[in-house]
């Protein structure tokens, strides 16, 4: 539910990011894994990654970011304080393929997680 919200602008990201920094290492890595699948699902394509980057404010010089532009996913291979910068770029990524997927399934799918509500003022990430 929290990756879709902040997919659909629903959760600011930096919320999203503080959220997954609290998370352990092993609950860090599932929800990238998480990510990862949830970006397949939505039909993100290589070339949305260049846009990707762009709105994660990661740096293309950054070992996710060059690792995303090559079509690797392999976040096994990442040390743990490069996460954070693969969570930033997933999200983003996901944001795009998600909007374009929503955009395309525009009321000829039950998908509820395509149309969240707005989250309660008081809402917690927990």
């Amino acid at each position: 539910m929290i990756l879709n919200e902040l997919a659909q602008g629903l959760r600011p990201t930096a919320e999203g990011v503080e959220w997954f920094e609290d998370l352990p290492e092993d609950g860090q890595r599932k929800v990238l894994h998480a990510l990862v699948l949830f970006c397949g699902q939505a039909r993100a394509r290589q070339d949305d990654v260049p846009e990707s980057i762009a709105r994660s404010g990661v740096r293309p010089t950054h070992t996710p970011a060059v690792m995303l532009a090559e079509w690797r996913f392999g976040m096994e291979q990442l040390p743990a304080y490069e996460l954070a910068k693969l969570f930033r770029l997933l999200v983003s990524l996901f944001t795009i393929a998600d909007t374009r997927r929503r955009t395309h399934c525009a009321k000829r799918c039950g998908h509820e997680w395509h149309n969240l509500p707005d989250p309660p003022l008081d809402a917690d990430l927990g």
